[in-house]
C-alpha cells in the first residue's frame, strides 16, 4: 500500500512566492527599460491598427454576443468598442498579435511579451474610468516591464514547446500576475491568481505546425491575456488558490504536463527582458526568418531578372528555424505562409520587400513562389545555432547563396542580427518610429495620425498622461 499523501496545506511553491514578490516590488529603475517600453507600447498599438485592414481580424472583434457592450468599460483603441475589461483585453490582444509583427523573445521558449499589453491597457482604462484606481501611461510602462520580465525569464530555461505546449501559456501567467498587481491584490491574492493560471495547463501547439497551421495562432495570445485579467479579477474577489499547484506529486503542473521537470527562474527578476527585447521592424514575419528575408532582399537586384536561370538557393540557418519554419508542400492559408521560411524568402527575392498583404491568397497564387520554394535547400549551420543559444549573443543568423544554371553564384549574404536586435538599436529605433507613423496614418489618416504621433513621441511628457486621455487619442468608429 502506498503512503498516504498529507492533507496539510503546504506553503506556496517557491516559484509562486518569487514571482509574487517581484510583482509587488518597486518599479524598475532602469532608464533603458523604460525607454524601450515606450517604443514597445507605440509599436504594439501600431501593429494593432495595421491589423484592422484585415477582415479576418475584424470579424473576431467586439463583444462575445452582439450588443453586449459596457458603458464606462474598457475601450479598444482603433475601434468604437467599449467592453468589459476581459473581453477588451481579448480584442486588443488579437489586434496586436494578428500580423505577427509585434516584439519577440527568443530563448529555450519563445514568445511575444507585448501580447500582455492587451490585458494591461484594457484593465488600466477600465480601472481609471471606473474610479477604482488612477492610471497613467507611466503605470502602463511599468507594468509592461514586469510582464515582459515574468514571461521572458520563465522562457530562458523552460521549453514548453518541447512538450507540445504553446508559448501563450506564459502570456497567461504574466498577464495574470500583472493584472493582479494592477488591481491592488495582496501577496496572497497574487499567488492565488498565479496558481490558478498555471492550473489551466496550456494550449497545444497543433495550430502552429504542419499540417494543421491555422488562424488560431493569431488570436491565441488575445485569449491568453484576457484569461489573465479574468484570473486576477477572480482572485481579488476571493477565489482560493492552490499553493503546490506546480509541485504537487502526481497532480501538479510539473508532473502532469512538464514530464516531471521543475519550472525554474534561471536569474533574478528585474528588467533584463525589456532591455533586450527584439522588435520586428522591417517584415511581418516569424522572427527566425527575419535575417533570411533581409538577405533575400539584398539579393533581389541580382536575381530579379534571372529567375528562370536559378538552379538552387542555399539557406544556412539555425536549428530553431529548421524545426519551426522549414516547410515543404502546399500552404493553405496566410497563417501557414507567414510560418514558412521558404515562402517568406521567395517573396523577398521576387519583390525586394515583404508586407502583410503578401500572405494573402491573391499573392500566393503566383506560380513563381512555389517554383522558388522548390529550389531552396535549407540546412542548419551549427555555428548559428550556438550563437542563437549563447546568452551574450542571441543572434538570429541566416545566410543565403543563389546558384545559377551556368554555374555562377551570387555573393553569400550573411546577416547575424536582425535590425530589431539590441545590437542594432541605433539603426532600428528610427525605423520603428517610421513604422508607427505609417500605421497611424493607415488607420486615422494623415492629419490626425500626425497629431497622435506628436502626442506620443515625447518620452518625458507622455508618461504623465492619464490612461483614459491616452486611449482617447485612438478611439475610432472604424470597427
Amino acid at each position: 500500500m502506498s503512503a498516504r499523501i498529507s492533507n496539510n496545506r503546504p506553503e506556496p511553491d517557491p516559484l509562486f512566492r518569487e514571482i509574487a514578490d517581484y510583482i509587488l516590488s518597486e518599479r524598475s529603475e532602469s532608464e533603458e527599460a523604460r525607454s524601450t517600453a515606450h517604443y514597445c507600447l507605440l509599436d504594439s498599438l501600431g501593429c494593432a491598427f495595421q491589423a484592422l485592414d484585415f477582415p479576418a481580424c475584424v470579424q473576431r472583434l467586439g463583444p462575445v454576443v452582439p450588443g453586449a457592450s459596457m458603458v464606462g468599460g474598457a475601450r479598444v483603441p482603433g475601434t468604437a468598442f467599449e467592453l468589459d475589461p476581459v473581453r477588451a483585453a481579448f480584442n486588443l490582444g488579437v489586434m496586436i498579435r494578428w500580423l505577427d509583427f509585434n516584439d519577440t523573445w527568443l530563448a529555450a521558449e519563445w514568445g511575444h511579451p507585448s501580447d500582455n499589453l492587451g490585458g494591461i491597457i484594457a484593465l488600466a482604462d477600465y480601472l481609471h474610468r471606473s474610479g477604482q484606481r488612477s492610471m497613467t501611461v507611466a503605470d502602463v510602462l511599468d507594468w509592461s516591464i514586469k510582464a515582459h520580465e515574468v514571461q521572458g525569464i520563465l522562457a530562458l530555461e523552460n521549453s514548453f514547446n518541447r512538450v507540445g505546449l504553446d508559448h501563450v501559456l506564459l502570456v497567461r501567467i504574466a498577464s495574470t500576475v500583472v493584472a493582479a498587481g494592477m488591481l491592488g491584490a495582496t501577496r496572497e491574492q497574487v499567488i492565488n491568481a498565479l496558481s490558478n493560471a498555471w492550473l489551466d495547463g496550456g494550449a497545444l501547439r497543433t495550430y502552429r505546425h504542419a499540417p494543421n497551421t491555422g488562424v488560431r495562432k493569431s488570436w491565441a495570445a488575445g485569449d491568453a491575456t484576457s484569461r489573465g485579467v479574468w484570473h486576477a479579477l477572480m482572485a481579488v474577489n476571493g477565489e482560493m488558490g492552490y499553493p503546490s499547484g506546480m509541485t504537487a506529486e502526481g497532480w501538479g503542473f510539473q508532473d502532469v504536463l512538464f514530464k516531471g521537470k521543475p519550472v525554474v527562474l534561471s536569474q533574478a527578476l528585474g528588467s533584463y527582458v525589456m532591455e533586450n527585447i527584439l522588435f520586428k521592424i522591417s517584415f511581418p514575419a516569424e522572427f527566425h526568418s527575419q535575417t533570411a528575408v533581409e538577405a533575400a532582399i539584398k539579393l533581389h537586384p541580382q536575381v530579379k531578372d534571372r529567375l528562370d536561370d536559378i538552379e538552387t538557393i542555399l539557406l544556412e540557418t539555425h536549428e530553431s528555424a529548421v524545426r519551426i519554419i522549414d516547410k515543404k508542400g502546399p500552404l493553405h492559408n496566410p497563417a501557414d505562409r507567414d510560418h514558412c521560411l521558404q515562402y517568406m524568402v521567395a517573396i523577398g527575392l521576387l519583390k525586394g520587400d515583404l508586407v502583410a498583404e503578401d500572405y494573402e491568397d491573391d499573392v500566393a497564387s503566383d506560380p513563381r513562389i512555389d517554383q522558388l520554394r522548390e529550389q531552396m535547400n535549407v540546412v542548419e549551420e551549427p555555428a548559428y545555432t550556438r550563437s542563437y543559444l549563447e546568452p551574450s549573443e542571441r543572434s538570429i543568423a541566416n545566410a543565403m547563396t543563389v546558384t545559377f544554371k551556368d554555374g555562377s553564384k551570387t555573393e553569400r549574404v550573411e546577416i547575424l542580427y536582425p535590425v530589431g536586435h539590441r545590437r542594432r538599436r541605433d539603426e532600428g529605433i528610427p525605423l520603428l518610429m517610421q513604422k508607427y507613423a505609417a500605421n497611424l496614418e493607415r488607420c486615422f489618416g494623415a492629419p490626425r495620425g500626425a497629431e497622435i504621433y506628436a502626442a506620443c513621441e515625447d518620452q518625458d511628457a507622455l508618461p504623465a498622461m492619464t490612461i483614459d486621455a491616452f486611449v482617447d487619442l485612438f478611439m475610432s468608429p472604424r470597427a
